[in-house]
């Protein structure tokens, strides 16, 4: 059964208050990227993966790849208010022997479908992924996630080219368009790319969404593919650090670890409280 608007947008509170606790008690950074993919993420996991909560090797269910692993707090967060992993490991995040490492990681966590790393290689596992599911016959899909500063990698256009050729229609890519890296705007440093028109110039067809409007990206989604024959991208955009207004469209937040006084200010704002 779908989640509703209302419901969504107040678990996306929560979860961010989630997100912001989870990186002052482990004194990590990269919330920009947590909080502007949060609520594609509480979509896709409430709302549209086919997921199988008592059997994650199930062969049936949608293979999600978050590709932009360094937000894996929003990863975690929307994770355990779904109740796929429990609510405590949240505490445990970035801790010596963490199931929930500061880069997600398979062999911690085995709910997942793919160890995160060097970005630019998350399109391609998903296009391969993809490829061995249609030719095995199966219906299901093959998702990811990436952000705006992986398609700086030659690695993701060239997977781009081989989804195109192959026609893989089971493989959606999103792509968190935040505008922000880790040293500055993405627009500055690689020019303004045009990004759905880019990847219809590699034979995919591609929608550009607000990436905060739960209605857009769940009617997006329910449209893939846009074009039988052809892979779909959804450019998603949103807005770095999302939900905070001091976080929000600001570089120094890629890396900054939150104070006691921004949880205070974040919690206010929010008007939530962590889930764990």
């Amino acid at each position: 059964m779908s989640v509703s608007i209302p419901i969504l947008k107040d678990k996306a509170r929560a979860v961010r208050m989630s997100c912001i606790q989870m990186a002052h008690d482990a004194h990590e950074g990269h919330l920009n990227g947590s909080l502007s993919c949060l609520d594609v993420l509480l979509v896709l996991f409430n709302n549209w993966l086919v997921i199988y909560p008592k059997d994650h090797r199930h062969p049936d269910r949608d293979r999600f790849i978050f590709s932009k692993g360094h937000a894996c707090t929003g990863l975690y967060a929307v994770m355990a208010e779904r109740d796929l992993i429990p609510r405590k490991l949240l505490a445990q995040y970035a801790q010596t022997d963490s199931p929930l490492p500061n880069h997600h990681c398979v062999h911690s966590l085995p709910q997942l479908e793919w160890s995160a790393g060097s970005l630019g290689h998350g399109l391609g596992v998903a296009s391969g992924v993809a490829l061995a599911m249609k030719r095995d016959g199966r219906k299901a899909r093959s998702v990811v996630l990436l952000s705006d500063g992986e398609c700086n990698e030659g690695s993701t256009w060239e997977a781009a080219m081989f989804a195109g050729a192959q026609k893989l229609d089971n493989l959606v890519a999103i792509v968190d368009y935040n505008r922000v890296q880790s040293t500055d705007f993405t627009d500055k440093l690689i020019g303004k790319i045009g990004l759905e028109e880019k990847f219809r110039a590699f034979g995919w067809n591609a929608v550009t969404i607000d990436g905060h409007d739960f209605e857009a990206i769940e009617g997006a989604l329910n449209c893939a593919p846009l074009n039988q024959g052809l892979p779909c991208a959804i450019i998603a955009k949103t807005v770095a650090g999302k939900g905070v207004s001091f976080m929000e469209n600001q570089v120094l937040w890629h890396y900054r670890t939150p104070s006691v006084e921004d949880l205070d200010r974040a919690k206010a704002e929010l008007q939530a409280e962590a889930i764990y």
